[in-house]
């Protein structure tokens, strides 16, 4: 249980919201791209799944190196603009530029093709990312605010999942087809992501930390922040917590048209559901990580999640109603997945400063947001290819055979489960409580005090940072 103490200090509600707004084209991106982009290179454009599977894969592979090196080089960069405003501004249009490409793409297309336009779109989509969560890490300072903060800017970026959820099922109504739909989606996304980082960094104030006197580049230390027996465990639970729902969204489209019988439109409004799910679970579930702990939410989520997942095969087929309550709350505990693990890193990262004297919130970030990467990468790409081992194939939709169909829902059940407990098992034995998080965040604020004692609090953007609200 989280220790007595006095009273939370609070962000505002209206910062957290301003500030959560780049979370709107990343959470419809995520979208866009574990569920309907292979889906629709694979059947609309007629791309074989193979060339799918491993443009995805590689291009998730190559992203390794550059994950890390753009948090280095986040946490090295002092501006009179801040640190991580900077590379918010920067990501925006390496993003449109990569989904711009992604609509050039035909059936001709290979795999380099498909690589290069999808590295662009991860680059853009990696340095908002890590500059977003990094700068989370500084904007909130506590345990429990952290977990709040992310909480906003989950539910936040349910809105903006479910906004681009909407044009497969408008646009289906309105006589459209699947490519189409996909088509207006990617111009969507595209026209979204400027205005929101413009809100960001309109709106949200940084402070830049300063790092410790005698603070130097060791490489000691960089091993030290992959192997530290916390971070490690959160790396490890990332990367199977993101295997799970990757992989079952990679293979939703097809296992709810032929194996439940359901519409391209019913398809999309259940996977509604199941986003929308996450406004009322990441916010319910950061509260309740406020009382347990935030690794001991995630386990519990974790098994709730699995067991709701046994069961979907077991409703009735082609009923939507059936169907919705099962969706909505195995949506309400997975968002509880990347909420948690990315306040978790908050909690290292601020260990991690107060050991080593400089900010490594940036690089921290990058190991996390990587393992998303290649879960997501590496789900499509293993799910793809063990489908196509059982004999299943999307562009014949219901006329495959029974025992293909199947295969298709039991690769679609057993995967998720199986990675998601992963992520349980390993955050067992979790050693970074709130009493311990607190007393680092006490030892940091005496220092940073030391630090500035004569010179005044304003941040080197040149900006008095404001302090938290006491609600």
């Amino acid at each position: 249980m989280a220790p007595a103490g006095p009273s939370p200090q609070r962000l505002s509600l209206g910062l957290s919201l301003a500030f959560a707004a780049t979370s709107l084209p990343l959470s419809a991106l995520g979208i866009a791209v574990s569920v309907h982009l292979p889906a629709y290179f694979a059947a609309s454009l007629g791309v074989e799944l193979a060339v799918v599977g491993a443009a995805f894969a590689l291009a998730r592979a190559i992203d390794v190196p550059i994950e890390p090196a753009l948090g280095l080089a986040m946490d090295r960069t002092t501006t009179r603009w801040g640190r991580y405003r900077v590379w918010t501004l920067l990501g925006a249009p390496f993003l449109m530029a990569g989904l711009f490409l992604l609509l050039q793409a035909d059936s001709s297309v290979g795999t380099g093709g498909l690589v290069a336009f999808l590295l662009v779109m991860y680059l853009g989509s990696s340095m908002l990312l890590l500059s977003h969560s990094a700068w989370a890490s500084t904007l909130a300072a506590s345990y429990n605010d952290r977990a709040r903060l992310f909480g906003v800017i989950t539910a936040v970026g349910v809105a903006g999942a479910v906004s681009v959820l909407l044009f497969p099922i408008v646009m289906e109504q309105l006589g459209y087809t699947d490519a189409q739909a996909i088509r207006a989606m990617i111009w969507y996304l595209i026209a979204l992501a400027p205005l929101a980082v413009l809100l960001v960094i309109w709106r949200t104030p940084e402070r830049v930390m300063r790092d410790a006197p005698g603070a130097r580049f060791r490489l000691r230390d960089y091993v030290e922040l992959v192997f530290d027996r916390n971070m490690f465990r959160v790396i490890v639970a990332d990367l199977a917590l993101g295997l799970g729902p990757g992989w079952m969204a990679a293979l939703y489209l097809f296992y709810s048209r032929d194996y439940m019988g359901f519409t391209s439109g019913q398809a999309n409004i259940l996977l509604l559901i199941y986003i929308v799910a996450g406004i009322a679970g990441a916010p319910s579930l950061a509260w309740v990580a406020t009382r347990i702990g935030k690794h001991r939410a995630v386990i519990a989520s974790a098994i709730l999640y699995s067991l709701l997942l046994v069961s979907l095969p077991l409703l009735p087929k082609g009923v939507l109603l059936a169907s919705a309550p099962t969706l909505f709350f195995t949506g309400f505990f997975a968002a509880s997945f990347n909420v948690l693990t990315r306040a978790m890193t908050a909690d290292v990262a601020d260990e991690m400063r107060l050991r080593q004297g400089k900010e490594r919130g940036g690089l921290l970030y990058a190991l996390t947001t990587l393992t998303n990467k290649v879960a997501a990468g590496v789900g499509i790409a293993l799910t793809f290819w063990v489908l196509g081992q059982t004999g299943y194939d999307p562009q014949l939709g219901d006329r495959n055979t029974p025992e293909a169909v199947r295969s298709l829902m039991l690769v679609f059940v057993a995967g998720p489960i199986v990675f998601v407990s992963l992520g349980a098992l390993v955050l067992l034995g979790y050693g970074l409580t709130p009493a311990r998080a607190a007393e680092t965040r006490r030892q940091l604020d005496a220092r940073e005090a030391a630090m500035l004692a004569g010179a005044g609090v304003e941040s080197l953007t040149g900006e008095e940072a404001p302090p938290p609200r006491r609600d």
